[in-house]
């Protein structure tokens, strides 16, 4: 059995024992109710405490023990080899895109980017390899040769999948519970306690809440000096990765694979403020990129209905955080022409649906978390909500 395995069948068993001794307890608390036995009460009330008190702090052991352990072994287990094995599968991730990407330009540019990737930002190297491949992007474009603009895709596309799926697993993490919770009435059969099981109990909060707190540094600390794989840094990548991938003539795939990614929208909503802010740069920059996605002439019916409906999964997924992000005056995510400008193209998307159900569906879910989210009034849709009301109205006339 693994560490965390361990971890969550300790922890689980002892979740079971304190809700076990606190029935037991409260149970006992009637029979001296009904005895009128006030100091005994009053004794049941201090054990309780104490004994809950013990237990939550034993529950919360495991994950910090569980958490130092991962780091200490993440300390030990970096070795010369990982380098080179990362290389190996960035070079064979490469060769499946063909012969765009079996080359030495794009071996090194898969190299940087994944350097990237890996360094925090507060390195000062990183800016520098970050220009370094800006740079080789660039040229690569301006030799205007097909092959060159394909390597420039081919590497940032993988780039891109796999920055995604880093960041929908850094954003599940962050969204994800802790073991702090034990207060409150969440079933601990605590609601009759005393002023003592109170004293107690707050007590050992404030106990714990100091062993967290340095815990919490030192795992900072850590964290830190891993990779510095913060979900806003990821979250930064992506907007750079999709706005060079645009620029190179690729930006297709990374629009769906954004249309696609439903759980990252959704934990999105919940997001830290900082978070859900690059997150909405990246909606709206990948929005306006899908708007003329399948409007070529001469495409064939099947691939532009297939299209249409990768513009609806955009919407679905992505109208409901652009309602909800903090959008305030005094550190506006987008400049008021952005706004505007994503507000348009929004509407051009919505009337592009080609069934009237569809169009409903998109402006039901906006009008739902627009009127829900008091603190913002964007995207104001009302036009085009008012513009569909009349069509839906003239529906029912010519029939």
């Amino acid at each position: 059995m693994d560490q965390s395995s361990l971890a969550g069948a300790t922890t689980f068993t002892l979740l079971l024992l304190r809700n076990l001794i606190s029935l037991i307890l409260t149970s006992g608390e009637k029979s001296l109710l009904s005895l009128n036995l006030k100091p005994l009460l009053l004794l049941r009330e201090f054990i309780s405490a104490l004994c809950l008190f013990i237990l939550r702090l034993i529950t919360f052991l495991p994950s910090q023990l569980l958490s130092s352990s991962r780091r200490h072994h993440h300390h030990h287990s970096v070795n010369p080899q990982k380098a080179a094995d990362a290389y190996a599968a960035t070079n064979t991730r490469l060769e499946a895109g063909g012969a765009a990407g079996d080359s030495a330009i794009a071996r090194a540019l898969s190299q940087l980017v994944s350097i990237i990737n890996d360094i925090p930002v507060s390195s000062r190297k990183y800016e520098v390899v970050r220009s370094l491949a800006e740079r080789i992007i660039d040229e690569n474009l301006r030799e205007g040769s097909e092959a060159l603009r394909e390597v420039n895709c081919c590497v940032l596309s993988a780039a891109f999948s796999r920055t995604l799926s880093q960041l929908e697993a850094a954003a599940a993490e962050q969204d994800g519970p802790s073991f702090g919770g034990f207060g409150g009435g969440g079933g601990l059969g605590l609601a009759s306690a005393g002023w003592v099981c109170r004293s107690v109990l707050y007590l050992g909060d404030l106990a714990r809440s100091k062993v967290e707190r340095s815990t919490e540094e030192g795992v900072n600390d850590a964290e830190g000096r891993r990779k510095g794989k913060s979900a806003e840094k990821m979250a930064a990548e992506l907007l750079w990765l999709g706005q060079k991938l645009a620029e190179s003539g690729g930006i297709e795939g990374a629009v769906e694979k954004w249309a696609s990614a439903t759980n990252l929208a959704w934990l999105a909503l919940s997001a830290e403020p900082r978070l859900q802010g690059f997150l909405v740069k990246a909606s709206a920059f990948l929005i306006k990129q899908a708007k003329d996605i399948g409007e070529e002439e001469g495409l064939e019916e099947s691939h532009r209905e297939r299209k249409t409906q990768m513009k609806m999964k955009m919407l679905l997924s992505w109208l409901p955080l652009l309602c909800r992000a903090n959008n305030g005056t005094d550190a506006p995510i987008l400049s008021s022409r952005e706004r505007e400008e994503v507000e348009r193209v929004l509407e051009e998307m919505i009337e592009m649906l080609d069934q009237q159900g569809d169009r409903e569906k998109v402006l039901s879910l906006w009008l739902h978390h627009f009127a829900d989210c008091p603190s913002s009034d964007w995207p104001n849709l009302f036009s085009c909500y008012a513009r569909w009301c009349t069509a839906s109205r003239r529906l029912i006339l010519t029939e």
